[in-house]
């Protein structure tokens, strides 16, 4: 199975939601004794709702229809008549008792929502700090906006769960037993009656949890696909203007956001079902009570020695109501669990991928070097059984200067990433002053190489940090002295605010060789021993070429640099100049060597590089 086809199955399998569930449960363990408050909120919350009812048939009972015989009554010795001090009384307890339910719940949301919050920032930053130690191959295969769905919509369902819903759903799983062991205690034969419905509603609310799950990862999968097209798109919002594309764009985005929608539907369509289904039992259950329950009251009937009376009816109504309306709500709430344990997952799910490039156990830092750089038979495949480079062997003494030409796909660009070990080599070794570079840290190699490419990233950040990015310790001072050696100090200064002018995204609104000479710069200050280039110059005018060149003719001094080469004067300052051809070095020499082969760099002179040669006035060789 292809390496792609491993990711993606680790990237979106399906997990049982108890497992999830309990790993999410997992992160409030730093935040026990908030739960703790919660929990004695809830307890104290539950017992007066469960209170509330009772005194209320009490009340009817004692002071409003209390009858001498069998009296139910249990708040007073004797009640023979109505009584309206005692029952303003106990109205007035009632009253306070539920304002008290109310501050508290209001408190246990609070802390609730405090501990989600906190759980979904450490959950966010994990999420964060992973995306930074997964390689660039998990990049290669996967879509950036995805990545950013998983930290963006699915952490939002995870906190209107957290945040609510599962507070919400502890305590009124709490009121459902609870109501249910207090109707027992009040009246065995009506509880009983009255809890008849209660399995199949609940058993009702697991098979729709069910569907409901599958159906929210089919959501959060589609909008990971929206987001990933929708990021997509932005970027690439010039070349769609550029390509007359935008009514193919439109298109497609209609047929992601169509395929979410209907994801989406399919599961309202499941939880809105849910609730009807369950009044239905809840009214056939009440029904059930009033029906009978009224017809033993009136009939003055004792069922199994417990008396029927208007008071205790009127109390098992309402705790029908305290019985059935947890069910309900937690059909409701179940929904939000459900949409938040499949971003859960999702998010779980990036979490478990094993980063494919990491530091040996025994990983050493690696000393300061001097640049020799050796690839031994080295072979290398982006996906296996295609080969990109195939027995590559070449040597680069410290301080050299060398260019690697080739046509398309010849393997240049995997060259450069193997020296900085963004991949790992299938077959042989890269060593770096002796060192082969899976043995040292990552960081340890690559804070001592510095790369400057075709399409340099810049941040929305100011020009000065934006340098300041290859050595976040720099003093002002040095920034400049680093622009200076770039050639960017000029045209830096005439910026509407200098050094801290704002960039937009990528570097908006600077042209392509003023990005370049920022990039340089950025490169300059971290000071690298060994210096990659993907032809910085190609992409600028012949005047702005000459000030990079002359930048980088000064920073490539007394380093080891390697160069991937589209202009003939990068060719011809080089000490050496290998030739890829289908991922193996076919040539090797010096310019003149190689033009006096007349192999295969010579026919690739003949075709690229002849013409810059002639239109800059240099007689061809």
């Amino acid at each position: 199975m292809m390496r792609r086809d491993l990711l993606e199955r680790e990237y979106r399998k399906p997990t049982a939601a108890n497992v999830t569930l309990k790993r999410l449960l997992n992160y409030f363990r730093p935040y026990r004794r908030t739960l703790s408050y919660v929990v004695i909120l809830i307890i104290i919350t539950t017992l007066i709702q469960l209170l509330t009812p009772y005194l209320i048939g009490q009340a009817i009972d004692c002071f409003v229809a209390p009858t001498a015989e069998e009296s139910s009554c249990r708040l007073v010795a004797q009640a023979t008549k109505p009584n309206v001090t005692n029952l303003t009384l106990v109205s007035v307890f009632l009253i306070a008792i539920n304002i008290a339910s109310a501050v508290g719940n209001g408190y246990l949301f609070y802390l609730m929502a405090y501990a989600g919050q906190q759980v979904l920032t450490t959950l966010r930053n994990q999420v964060f700090d992973q995306i930074h130690r997964l390689s660039l191959r998990f990049y290669d295969q996967n879509p950036a906006g995805d990545i950013m769905s998983r930290l963006t919509n699915d952490a939002d369902q995870i906190a209107t769960a957290v945040n609510f819903a599962l507070a919400r759903v502890g305590s009124q799983l709490l009121v459902l037993f609870g109501s249910v062991a207090v109707m027992f205690v009040i009246h065995p034969p009506l509880a009983l009656l009255s809890t008849t419905v209660v399995p199949l509603m609940l058993i009702t609310t697991m098979l729709f949890a069910r569907w409901a799950r599958y159906a929210f990862r089919q959501t959060r999968q589609e909008m990971g696909e929206v987001n990933a097209d929708l990021q997509e798109s932005i970027s690439g919002v010039r070349e769609a203007q550029a390509f007359g594309r935008e009514v193919e764009n439109i298109e497609r985005f209609k047929e992601r956001n169509a395929a979410n929608r209907d994801a989406n539907i399919r599961a309202v369509a499941i939880t809105s079902a849910l609730q009807p289904t369950l009044n239905l039992l809840s009214v056939i259950g009440q029904a059930a009570i009033i029906g009978v329950g009224s017809l033993w009251a009136i009939r003055g009937t004792a069922i199994l020695g417990y008396p029927v009376t208007i008071g205790v009816l009127v109390a098992f109504l309402v705790y029908l109501q305290r019985l059935y309306e947890p069910v309900r709500v937690v059909g409701q709430l179940w929904a939000q669990i459900q949409a938040a344990l499949a971003g859960a997952e999702r998010m779980f799910n990036l979490l478990d991928i094993q980063p494919d490039l990491t530091d040996a156990p025994n990983a050493k830092e690696l000393p300061p070097i001097k640049g020799e750089i050796i690839f031994e038979n080295v072979h290398f495949a982006y996906v296996p059984d295609e080969p990109v480079l195939r027995g590559i062997d070449l040597k680069i003494e410290p301080g050299q200067t060398v260019a690697i030409v080739g046509p398309t796909g010849a393997g240049k660009t995997s060259i450069i990433n193997l020296i900085a070990r963004y991949y790992d080599v299938t077959e042989g070794r890269v060593l770096i002053d002796g060192y082969d570079v899976r043995e040292v840290t990552q960081s340890s190699l690559r804070r001592q190489i510095g790369v400057v490419l075709q399409d340099n990233f810049l941040w929305s950040d100011t020009i000065e940090n934006n340098i300041r990015y290859g050595n976040l310790e720099a003093t002002h001072e040095q920034i400049i002295e680093a622009a200076k050696l770039a050639r960017a100090h000029e045209f830096i200064e005439r910026s509407p605010d200098g050094y801290q002018t704002e960039l937009g995204e990528r570097g908006v609104g600077l042209s392509l060789g003023q990005r370049q000479l920022i990039a340089i710069a950025r490169a300059a200050l971290s000071n690298p021993r060994v210096l990659i280039l993907d032809e910085a110059t190609s992409n600028v005018d012949t005047r702005t070429e000459r000030l990079i060149q002359a930048a980088l003719d000064t920073l490539m001094k007394d380093r080891t640099s390697v160069v991937i080469a589209h202009r003939l004067s990068t060719i011809r300052n080089a000490d050496c100049v290998f030739v890829l051809k289908e991922g193996q070095i076919v040539e090797r020499g010096t310019h003149e060597e190689l033009l006096a082969l007349k192999g295969h760099y010579y026919t690739l002179y003949q075709s690229q590089f002849r013409r810059e040669a002639e239109a800059s006035e240099q007689p061809a060789l």
